[in-house]
């Protein structure tokens, strides 16, 4: 498991380099101790039925003059490729509890018009149904995460809906799914039983959903080669009984819990602060917020260590990132908002604390991919443009299944804040699927660059080659009109006098392979 050594001191050796002053940050890499791979899935996405986050954003229809694919818009699509989506989650979050699988299929001229009662009280006209959203995961090559329906939904429903999607039999249901365009039957890699089921899935105790899940799995059959891993909803923030519940009563059919984390900067859900235009001591909140997802996430391993010790449950973090106040202007159920630097260092700062836990983590979904909170990408009718987020998901390509390697920090400084202070720099490094050794480094401080001398094992590296992430702005970020305002830039470095030394700018992302 990759180290991270949090030390809250003063720096003693300062250089002057380029007229600012830098502290110098040792990191080592032991690429003799292995870790576990980091799952490609921990950079999963999610697209829910949620204001523009697929229609208009995603789905145009095929008769559009947008240009698509199957009435996926081909921007879009192709953008998403270069970040190799490994896993979409799909169709909620909330949404997933009122839907019901069979307003989705057949002609889309003859399908039921819905209300979204969770967000925004807009007309749903069930257009991405089944068919539409497996046409979305073969046109990125990614996997499925299907969450189905317990809260307004039944047993029934649910292994109808697999049978639907997975028999290769003659029965009434595959017959149906032939009737509609699709003959052989797809592979459903992943299946959740409800979502939230602690809030908008149902407001129920752990040891209620424990049964419901159960009762439900036993229902749930599909041939191996087509069987899904099945997923029960878990807890969020500090509430570990979900998992510790779960990881107790439930013995067999689970391959992970969900959990859910959204950073606020104010902390509080009523006015969470804005998405640009905020001052710095909301930017350092939110670097503080966002740091505890590595508490939340230890505490639940610890419970699920002791029920589960041969760590056959994966913790799923299935919904996470920045939740901001909305774009004013903007319906308030669409929860549509900018995206800025901040959000990518929020982004680099969480991947670096899922793959320090990947034995437990193995599948994580950022909410969400389009249009809706730290999306990746923003569309306004035929314009698009990629969001810092996007580009941090980018530089991180390289992690997904690659072996996690230990990093130690020595001499890390703070960014303080009147009396509380966060780690400066946070790093992690992997021996990712090309054979390189690969490392990320984050500076959460927006007004100060550091140096970090890069060692791999006992011997100092020789060079380290990739891309930074940073701009002038704590709150810089790509418009329309804008739409290249942040974006990576080349960044190499070589050894001198036998010392590695990366300088990290203040507020930035670094990934490279060092060699």
């Amino acid at each position: 498991m990759i180290k991270r050594t949090i030390l809250a001191i003063s720096v003693t050796t300062a250089l002057a380099v380029c007229g600012s002053a830098f502290a110098q940050v040792a990191v080592t890499i032991d690429t003799a101790k292995p870790g576990p791979v980091i799952d490609k899935n921990v950079y999963g996405q999610f697209a829910e039925h949620l204001g523009t986050g697929i229609y208009e954003g995603m789905w145009v229809g095929p008769n559009s003059k947008i240009p698509n694919t199957k009435g996926w818009r081909n921007d879009v699509v192709g953008a998403l490729k270069e970040l190799r989506v490994p896993l979409v989650r799909w169709p909620g979050g909330c949404f997933a509890d009122e839907y019901h699988w069979k307003d989705g299929i057949g002609p889309r001229n003859k399908r039921p018009v819905k209300v979204n009662t969770n967000w925004g009280n807009v007309t749903e006209d069930n257009a991405v149904g089944t068919h539409e959203f497996f046409d979305l995961a073969e046109l990125l090559g990614s996997q499925v995460y299907i969450n189905g329906n317990l809260g307004t939904g039944s047993v029934q429903e649910m292994s109808e809906w697999i049978e639907y999607m997975t028999s290769p039999s003659k029965s009434t249901l595959a017959e149906m799914r032939r009737k509609n365009g699709r003959d052989k039957p797809w592979k459903v890699d992943f299946f959740a039983v409800g979502n939230e089921m602690w809030g908008c899935g149902g407001n129920m105790n752990p040891e209620h959903y424990a049964n419901l899940y159960k009762n439900t799995t036993t229902f749930i059959r599909a041939p191996q080669e087509y069987k899904p891993k099945i997923i029960a909803s878990g807890g969020h923030t500090d509430d570990v009984k979900w998992a510790d519940v779960l990881t107790r009563e439930v013995k067999n059919d689970m391959a992970g819990v969900s959990f859910h984390y959204y950073t606020i900067p104010t902390g509080k859900w009523e006015v969470k602060g804005a998405a640009t235009g905020f001052p710095e001591s909301q930017w350092f909140s939110t670097m503080q917020n966002t740091l505890r997802m590595d508490k939340f996430i230890r505490d639940n391993k610890a419970v699920m260590d002791k029920n589960d010790p041969e760590k056959k449950v994966g913790l799923f973090v299935d919904e996470w990132g920045t939740w901001y106040d909305v774009e004013p202007g903007t319906n308030a159920g669409f929860l549509y908002q900018q995206n800025s630097l901040r959000d990518a260092v929020v982004a680099a700062l969480n991947f670096n604390i899922f793959h320090e836990h990947a034995d437990r983590v193995r599948m994580t979904n950022i909410a969400q991919m389009v249009n809706v909170l730290q999306a990746m990408i923003l569309t306004d009718k035929t314009r698009m443009v990629l969001t810092p987020t996007y580009h941090a998901y980018k530089m991180y390509v390289p992690f997904q299944d690659a072996t996690s390697l230990p990093v130690a920090l020595e001499n890390n400084t703070t960014y303080s804040a009147g009396s509380q202070s966060v780690p400066q720099v946070s790093a992690s490094a992997a021996r990712a699927k090309d054979g390189k050794v690969y490392l990320a480094l984050v500076n959460t401080d927006p007004n100060k660059a550091t140096e970090v001398t890069v060692n791999v094992g006992a011997a100092a590296a020789a060079k380290f080659t990739g891309q930074v992430l940073t701009a002038a702005k704590m709150d810089a970020h790509n418009t329309f009109d804008a739409p290249n305002a942040v974006k990576p830039a080349s960044y190499s470095a070589q050894a001198a006098g036998g010392k590695l030394t990366v300088q990290l700018p203040a507020k930035s992302v670094i990934v490279g392979a060092v060699e």
